[in-house]
């Protein structure tokens, strides 16, 4: 029989737990209590309280906050209003509504899964659909920019700092980041760390930028191959996983899903093969719009990675609509719980319905914003995009070499007749002084120039 916990150690966790009513980290609660108690113990009297209904919890392992009750009640319902505005929104197919209603059923009313290899064996490209032909002609309408004819890629440069920010900030709110959309955009451009937040929260959205940026600037390369998509898995696990070593390489150790009663595959061959197998099918398919969902549903079923599945399929979804100038998907407003539900039906019952509703209320609603901010942009200059990697080259060498004005410019004159076409030197000179010129903190990012870096050149290029 288990030894009893004694009362008072409970009592002195709630007390800790109730003058927090927007939630508290468990390092927190173990900083804060009086008597010091082992982590691992401090898990179990955590777990012992939410189940007795005297705690509330949300989120999930590093990101999980301890709250009381009555505040997790009032947050509940604050985000049962917000996501039925949204729900009103993308009304729920009976099927969608079907699947929301079983998976929000307890775990133990809900069968125990296992990896139906099934699942992607009978998909076969440009035969089997997800989306069907009105639905993917309806996303084509709605996500082509206007007399849009230009090379891969162009379309994403254009509007790039604008989906740093957003793809970021709602990726990472999905996975329960609690940055808003003001320190997210403070963080990417300024390399500024919100107050009060944990070093793992900036590290999962600066990891984000990083990746978009990679799949943006390497657009001709990337595709859905082993070394793009291991590579993204990198780029967005960096410095978040318990072994450094497991960024970028396959899954060999058995997972759990939380609140989930999926059991993943455990064996690394057949995680292997599969991982292959969902690749190779991605790349066979031909229109964007259905890699994309495919991706969204089929790498996060089969969890090839320790952590960071479904990070990494949301970016992935993008590579397709980057590669056709279609507009990105940003996941503006997506509900948290309304997506977990999408995934946990994926999962547990290999039903694609709510996803499907998610995925397309998602784009619709990521085409509009930035068709408004492409308006606001105007069309873009013909040469600064035929010779924007060239220009952002130049830039980053003037401020790393930390150059004063008269050497920039003398760079700028050589590295122009060595680079670009004579018929062209003039202008290009021209257009790349303007952009050194127009450096201030609030535009250097775009040239991946750091915080650091740009103030160590500002420094030569105002000595006084």
């Amino acid at each position: 029989m288990a030894k009893p916990i004694p009362e008072l150690e409970l009592k002195a966790i709630e007390a800790v737990v109730s003058v927090h009513p927007e939630g508290i980290a468990i390092q927190d609660i173990q900083n804060d209590l009086e008597e010091q108690i082992a982590r691992r113990t401090l898990q179990y009297r955590l777990k012992h309280l939410v189940d007795e209904g005297r705690l509330a919890k949300e989120g999930d392992r590093r990101w999980a906050r301890y709250l009381p009750p009555a505040a997790a009640k009032r947050q509940a319902k604050a985000s049962e209003l917000t996501e039925g505005g949204l729900a009103g929104e993308f009304p729920l197919s009976r099927q969608a509504a079907k699947i929301q209603e079983h998976v929000r059923k307890p775990l133990r009313a809900r069968k125990p899964v296992g990896y139906q290899r099934a699942f992607v064996d009978g998909y076969r490209p440009n035969d089997t659909a997800y989306l069907s032909a009105k639905e993917r002609t309806r996303l084509r309408e709605v996500g082509t920019p206007t007399s849009w004819k230009q090379p891969a890629g162009t379309y994403a440069k254009q509007i790039l700092s604008r989906l740093l920010i957003d793809l970021s900030w709602n990726s990472s709110r999905l996975e329960g980041n609690t940055y808003s959309l003001l320190d997210t955009k403070r963080l990417i451009d300024f390399g500024k760390m919100a107050e009060g937040k944990e070093q793992l929260e900036a590290q999962m959205i600066l990891n984000h930028k990083d990746a978009i940026e990679f799949l943006v600037g390497s657009v001709e390369e990337v595709g859905f191959n082993r070394h793009t998509i291991l590579n993204l898995h990198a780029l967005l696990a960096n410095n978040l996983l318990a072994d450094p070593e497991a960024t970028g390489r396959l899954r060999r150790i058995p997972v759990g899903i939380e609140k989930s009663t999926f059991h993943p595959l455990e064996m690394p061959q057949l995680i292997e093969e599969c991982f292959n197998q969902v690749l190779a099918t991605a790349e066979a398919i031909e229109d964007p719009f259905e890699q994309a969902f495919f991706v969204m549903v089929q790498l996060p079923y089969l969890q090839p990675f320790d952590d960071v599945n479904k990070r990494v399929s949301r970016l992935a979804a993008n590579m397709p609509l980057i590669k056709t100038n279609l507009t990105p998907l940003s996941f503006t407003d997506v509900p948290v719980r309304t997506y977990t539900d999408a995934m946990l039906g994926v999962y547990e019952l290999n039903r694609i319905d709510l996803l499907k509703d998610v995925f397309i209320w998602a784009y619709e609603r990521s085409a509009s914003r930035y068709a408004a901010v492409r308006q606001s942009l105007g069309e873009p200059d013909p040469f600064r995009l035929k010779h924007r990697d060239e220009l952002v080259e130049i830039v980053q060498t003037v401020v790393l070499e930390r150059m004063d004005k008269k050497a920039t410019f003398s760079r700028i004159a050589v590295w122009a007749e060595k680079n670009v076409a004579a018929e062209e030197q003039d202008q290009f000179r021209e257009v790349a002084e303007n952009e050194v010129l127009g450096l201030h903190e609030g535009n250097f990012a775009r040239y991946r120039i750091k915080p650091s870096q740009f103030k160590a050149w500002l420094d030569a290029w105002n000595p006084s």
